[in-house]
């Protein structure tokens, strides 16, 4: 079977949160379980060298925005193939993927994006300029969400099967409808059973409506999404295509993320030494956050983006129980400027209790999964979450509201769980500060008891989310679209790059 995997990034190439590591392990799994496999993401700066791309196929200029190239590289550490699609004007400029160095969205995310989903459906029709032909079209979050339309605009038989995946349902990627005429789609599908959305194109519902099947990331969140309070208005879409929509939970790359081999740690433990290494990685970072090195301090950690829906208004508003309680907490993260500044100033003002570094650092992030006690996760709202399943791994135990694969990941140390062995960290609803304050302090509790505190922290550490578990469900999915395509692949030649025609 032969898999077009489209996303806006892909770590280590492009990284702005989850999707990218998504994208960036995902593939690895599929490609384990037989799937013949190309990434493609945009040609942002720099990202060409580091493949080593060269030009395999000029896709013309669609939309009066410079010529598109594509280039085929490999992803470095695990020499995926990848192909970039090169419109110099529009993706090789400084800046992230979506916003310039101020913070701003850049101004033609609506081409960009829009070229992007072009260009994964114009690689899936049967006359792509090359050899290589998907049977599955797997694309992910607005960034490609117009790509499904594209295919049934054109309406070419035998095209792919397209998998649309949500990993956020509150970004949506809403423009003007003079967009349509612009990007050359149809304006028969610019309805409200089409990608029509209050007047504005949608590029999100696009994906909704004209994919043959949706995944969101995990099996709490696709229930969720169904409801008013989490659809964020494609609720009703979405419950009318209830039957094509799967949870499938997200999965760690352990290659990376295992504190027994992280080459970013100070000192590498596993499940059977985790006392004593935990207890010197914490050291550690206490010195390195400017923090006191206090054993008997528990060490909370936040490695977030900034903002309400991370739930960082309730963070700083139980601050003051942790300080009374003899708490301290590290942040790395960046976001809104608003709680940016109060956790500065908190800093500023409690220094031997918090500490944080705004911006965010892949190596930083590391560290304060290895050397704290307890992780902070309290989003209003979470897809899924990988943070809190490194942080199992890592044995930092997770505070988070029920909600999404928070609710699927942890299990709260309950009487029950606790006495069966099974709990994993601490859950909290509804998304109220003294929910959380509530939680904090059980935690707590039983940080002051050091052998239930190894038990719960054992069975945390032997949680598994590896990725093959959730490459096989999508496999499974991808089945139910072409069920002969490793049949047609077998009798096929052997596998060969695609090149120019």
């Amino acid at each position: 079977m032969k898999l077009l995997f489209a996303s806006s990034e892909i770590f280590p190439l492009a990284k702005t949160g989850g999707l990218a590591d998504v994208a960036g392990a995902l593939p690895i799994a599929l490609e384990q379980a037989g799937i013949d496999i190309r990434l493609l993401m945009p040609a942002y700066r720099g990202i060409a060298a580091q493949t080593g791309a060269r030009p395999v196929a000029n896709l013309g200029d669609p939309f009066g925005l410079g010529a598109t190239t594509i280039l085929e590289g490999r992803v470095p550490g695990n020499r995926l193939p990848i192909w970039l699609v090169d419109t110099p004007g529009l993706f090789d400029r400084d800046g992230g993927p979506y916003q310039g160095a101020g913070g701003t969205d850049w101004p033609d995310n609506d081409m960009r994006f829009g070229l992007l989903s072009w260009a994964a459906a114009r690689l899936g029709q049967k006359n792509s300029p090359l050899s290589w032909k998907p049977d599955i079209l797997h694309a992910h979050d607005w960034q490609t969400g117009l790509a499904p339309a594209f295919l049934k605009a054109w309406n070419e038989p035998d095209g792919p099967g397209v998998v649309f995946t949500i990993h956020n349902m509150a970004y949506q990627g809403l423009f003007p409808p003079a967009l349509v005429s612009r990007l050359g789609l149809p304006w028969s599908l610019y309805t409200m059973e089409g990608f029509e959305y209050w007047n504005q194109l949608s590029y999100l519902k696009a994906g909704l409506v004209f994919a043959d099947k949706l995944t969101t990331v995990s099996p709490t969140y696709a229930r969720e999404i169904q409801t008013a309070a989490f659809g964020f208005g494609m609720d009703g879409v979405l419950a009318r295509r209830a039957t094509d929509l799967s949870g499938i939970l997200n999965g760690a790359d352990y290659t990376i993320w295992d504190p027994r081999r992280d080459p970013h740690l100070p000192h590498h433990y596993g499940v059977d030494d985790a006392g004593p290494g935990k207890a010197a990685n914490k050291a550690a970072l206490q010195r390195e956050m400017g923090l006191p090195e206090d054993p008997a301090a528990p060490l909370m950690v936040v490695v977030s983006r900034l903002s309400d829906q991370k739930g960082m208004d309730l963070l700083l508003a139980v601050m003051p129980a942790i300080i009374a309680q003899g708490g301290q907490l590290a942040v790395v993260g960046s976001g809104e400027h608003a709680l940016e500044e109060a956790l500065l100033s908190l800093a500023k003002a409690k220094p031997s209790h918090v500490a944080i570094r705004v911006g965010y650092s892949e190596e930083l992030a590391h560290r304060l999964q290895a050397g704290g006690d307890i992780l902070l996760m309290p989003s209003r709202f979470e897809p899924c979450g990988l943070t809190q399943i490194y942080a199992l791994r890592y044995g930092t135990l997770p505070i988070v509201h029920r909600t999404g694969g928070l609710a699927d990941t942890v299990v709260d140390a309950s009487y029950d769980s606790l006495t069966q062995g099974a709990a994993t960290g601490f859950l909290f609803e509804p998304s109220l500060a003294s929910a959380l304050q509530w939680a904090i302090e059980r935690a707590i509790g039983l940080y002051r008891h050091p052998a239930q505190w190894a038990r719960l922290r054992t069975t945390a550490m032997r949680q598994d989310f590896d990725w093959n578990h959730s490459a096989l469900r999508y496999l499974s999915l991808y089945r139910t679209l072409r069920p002969t395509a490793e049949t047609d692949q077998a009798k096929s030649r052997p596998r060969t790059e695609g090149h120019a025609t």
